[in-house]
């Protein structure tokens, strides 16, 4: 089906995926930099050391892309390979976590309903099974907190104060499927801080694993979450789509813009924003005007609620994914002939998608302070 040429092409992929996941995989499980001047992490104990984040985050990412593989040659729909993007900078000393994901392109045209469904939640399902036992494993073989001191020696001096304010502060945000683990299967005396979640390969892998699950479970466009939608709800998905998405954009936008801000920073920033919303909503289906009435609705609305609520705030980091799904995939969802429902096995195997989604959402994924 694939030529050694395509099987070549992508194992590369996957294999300089696999390397630059362990190294970044070293940064965050020992606490600094791959090429430090003082104590380089670029020897083989380490590399080995590490892929203990690289080999459970790379083979869930695997199960992902395999499940939508699969299914596809089942339906007999033309698809490629996975491919795996490499993503390292710490050869710039920038944190990464070794890789954007990976994708798979659909060569052959869908004319199924259930197809694009079958696709569409056979990849976050299989991911999301693996995930899963990632962390209850990891969870359930948490070290005493004592191993902290490997990664900090000074938590281990009884007269340390603190790192001050001088130090950027990075923290994993909550989702309730790690709340819930966490309290199913840890011995509190053993959680650390989310702050120092990083520090463990396997549940570090397993949080990622989540994110990549839920960013592909938004029921927007042709996302994973979209083709479920398309499938459940086939005479409202256009609606629910778009809905979804300007909820998004503006979760995510909330705090760009305040009336507390200096009014000279505001001149500047209420139309660089309001032009942003409206290039985010290229791919909507909207007329022109639409699109300038909403863009200027979202704004007018989210700098009203941030007057009333001065302390409210979104997650800004979420403004580049909706402006990747606005302006390159787009709300909308490739039609098919007829409006035929899924059969009860797969309405149920879609609406586990749906608490999928919720369970592994974050809406503050990675926070810097």
């Amino acid at each position: 089906m694939y030529s050694p040429k395509e099987y070549l092409r992508h194992g590369l992929l996957l294999l300089v995926t696999f390397v630059a996941t362990t190294l970044s995989g070293a940064e965050w499980v020992h606490g600094k930099s791959i090429l430090g001047t003082e104590e380089t992490l670029l020897t083989w104990e380490y590399f080995w050391r590490s892929t203990l984040f690289s080999i459970p985050f790379i083979g869930i990412l695997f199960i992902h892309e395999m499940g939508h593989l699969i299914m596809s040659i089942k339906n007999r729909v033309k698809c490629s390979l996975p491919y795996f993007i490499p993503a390292w900078f710490g050869f710039i000393g920038a944190p990464s976590i070794g890789t954007l994901g990976a994708i798979i392109q659909m060569k052959g045209f869908i004319n199924s309903r259930r197809k694009f469904f079958d696709i569409g939640i056979a990849g976050p399902l299989a991911g999301f099974v693996v995930a899963l036992g990632v962390l209850i494993y990891g969870f359930s073989t948490l070290p005493e907190l004592t191993y902290l001191h490997e990664v900090h020696p000074e938590l281990a001096d009884p007269n340390f104060e603190g790192y001050g304010d001088d130090v950027l502060n990075f923290e994993l945000g909550d989702n309730l499927l790690f709340m819930l683990l966490e309290h199913l299967f840890v011995d509190p005396e053993r959680m650390p801080a989310m702050s120092e979640v990083i520090h463990y390969p396997l549940l570090f892998a397993g949080y990622l694993s989540l994110f990549f699950t839920a960013l592909n479970l938004l029921p927007i466009g042709q996302l994973d979450g979209g083709h479920v939608i398309f499938g459940l709800f086939p005479k409202r998905h256009k609606e629910i789509s778009l809905v979804a998405y300007l909820l998004f954009l503006a979760y995510a936008g909330m705090g760009v813009i305040s009336p507390f801000m200096d009014a000279n920073d505001l001149l500047i920033r209420i139309p660089l924003y309001v032009g942003f919303l409206y290039i985010c909503l290229h791919k909507s289906g909207l007329s022109a005007k639409n699109k300038i009435t909403v863009a200027l609705t979202l704004a007018a609305l989210q700098y009203v609620i941030a007057f009333a609520k001065p302390g409210l705030e979104g997650y800004q980091g979420w403004l580049f994914f909706a402006f990747l799904i606005g302006r390159l995939m787009g709300t909308s969802h490739p039609e098919v002939s007829g409006f035929r429902p899924l059969d009860k096995k797969r309405r149920v195997l879609g609406w586990i998608a749906i608490l999928i989604f919720i369970l592994c959402f974050s809406p503050k994924p990675f926070i810097f302070t």
